[in-house]
């Protein structure tokens, strides 16, 4: 017997979690399938050889502290009935974004950017005053305006390309799903997420929100099925009928919300205009080397929670020809935040771009092989920068655009997803929507804002 719903949610990620408990909250009867066995897609957790370990969270971006009323972060809240203390957040303890012979340090105070800029470069002060005030506000991003180019945006104000790019590297980094560039929308949405309002983590990493969203939908009188793939969404006259699991089973419901990707999404359906299955060029994948150390990262002398790096002539944002691109990377401390009580493991993470065809086209013995020695030579590119730890690691892993794609179904492994992003979150479907990151809003807030954004505009609206 075939079940009905008021809303199937495809993806049980930051976005599907998000809007499943704003439906739940207004009685909706909402299903979440996830094909894996643990909820949070892209930014999930894992256990190994006794120790846990995130996989994408380096830093939760939009910090507000407790008891602010402006904000992504006190949006989100707000939204899901949750309290502040139920993300338990603490600040970083301060970042920097180091290139050839400078190093912009930051924290969750804009104004100490600023003064960075005004110590390194004098003649740039004002014009970077003035590029902060242009930056627009969240809820324009999608609209004609906000399309343009951000690397036009930027140097058209800044007249010195190593600030430009300083300040396009961080950026990138977190958000970035095309090679080189973004739309001005998105660097201003980033903008202030990492530098106006900054960085936090709860005390035990990802799994804390996760935990806290789940418990919240449930209780609501969500369902959720793991270990429940979607083979195929059935669609007549430009309507989902039902979706088919890869069990065979039948679920019905009145609208489908998909977290799994544009392209992924119409993949699944069975009547798909052509073009929505258009080239995607641009897809952006990482590698991520995980060290875990016999002391803090402070003792060694770093107190950096993340250094962004470059130490090329020129800033490169692009698929790499090798595995692996050292030129730049990011290299994150998870236990640089400032906590009420020191984490259990010490760690060093270093993320950086990698290529998804030459990384697949590897036999597993190469594989193997290549993971030791690009975990090598990403912790050598991270000790021209932070303080040599390799003397104290005691343990390491590993992930790779395979491993990407594997846990989110991401095709090639793409973290920030499609180019083109659907802002509105409509398909053609009438009764099919997405959200997540190519709904266009990116990072673990962002991703739970679009959740809450689309289930809100196209869902409860209707109702």
């Amino acid at each position: 017997m075939t079940r009905m719903y008021d809303t199937i949610i495809i993806g049980a990620g930051m976005s599907g979690l998000a809007a499943g408990i704003r439906l739940a909250h207004y009685d909706k009867r909402v299903c979440i399938l996830e094909r894996h066995s643990v909820v949070g897609g892209l930014n999930s957790f894992y256990r190994r050889r006794g120790r846990h370990l995130d996989v994408g969270l380096h830093a939760i971006t939009n910090y507000a502290a407790k008891g602010s009323r402006l904000g992504p972060l006190t949006r989100l809240l707000r939204q899901l009935r949750m309290a502040w203390e139920d993300l338990s957040l603490s600040q970083q303890i301060g970042s920097a974004v180091a290139f050839p012979g400078v190093s912009l340090r930051f924290n969750n105070d804009f104004e100490y950017l600023a003064s960075e800029v005004r110590r390194h470069f004098p003649d740039e002060k004002d014009n970077f005053r003035r590029l902060s005030n242009e930056i627009c506000d969240y809820d324009q991003i999608g609209q004609p305006h906000t399309r343009r180019s951000a690397r036009d945006f930027v140097a058209e104000r800044i007249r010195d390309p190593l600030l430009a790019n300083m300040l396009l590297c961080p950026i990138l980094f977190y958000g970035g799903s095309r090679q080189h560039d973004l739309e001005f929308g998105e660097f201003s949405v980033l903008f202030r997420s990492i530098f106006k309002e900054g960085f936090a983590r709860p005390l035990a990493g990802v799994r804390l929100i996760l935990d806290r969203m789940l418990e919240k939908f449930k209780t609501l009188g969500g369902e959720l099925r793991v270990k429940s793939g979607v083979r195929r969404i059935a669609v007549k006259n430009d309507v989902v009928q039902k979706v088919v699991l890869d069990d065979g089973t039948e679920l019905e419901a009145k609208n489908v919300l998909s977290s799994a990707g544009w392209k992924e999404t119409m993949r699944m359906c069975d009547e798909t205009p052509e073009e929505t299955l258009a080239p995607d060029l641009g897809r952006l994948t990482f590698v991520e080397a995980i060290s875990f150390l016999d002391k803090t990262p402070i003792s060694l002398g770093h107190d950096r929670t993340i250094v962004f790096f470059n130490d090329s002539e020129r800033f490169h944002y692009e698929i790499p020809r090798d595995l692996v691109d050292l030129r730049s990377a990011t290299i994150c401390s998870p236990n640089n935040f400032v906590y009420p009580e020191p984490l259990k493991d010490n760690l060093i993470r270093i993320t950086a771009l990698a290529n998804f065809d030459r990384w697949a086209e590897l036999s597993e013995e190469e594989y193997a092989l290549a993971k030791l020695r690009w975990y090598d030579r990403m912790t050598a590119a991270a000790a021209r920068f932070i303080p040599d730890f390799r003397g104290s690691v005691v343990d390491t892993d590993m992930f790779t655009p395979l491993t990407i794609r594997r846990y989110t179904g991401h095709e090639r492994g793409s973290v920030y997803g499609s180019t083109e992003k659907r802002y509105d979150g409509s398909t053609p479907m009438k009764n099919l929507f997405i959200c997540g990151n190519d709904q266009g809003l990116v990072g673990i807030v962002g991703t739970i804002l679009s959740g809450i954004s689309v289930a809100n505009q196209h869902l409860l609206s209707k109702a």
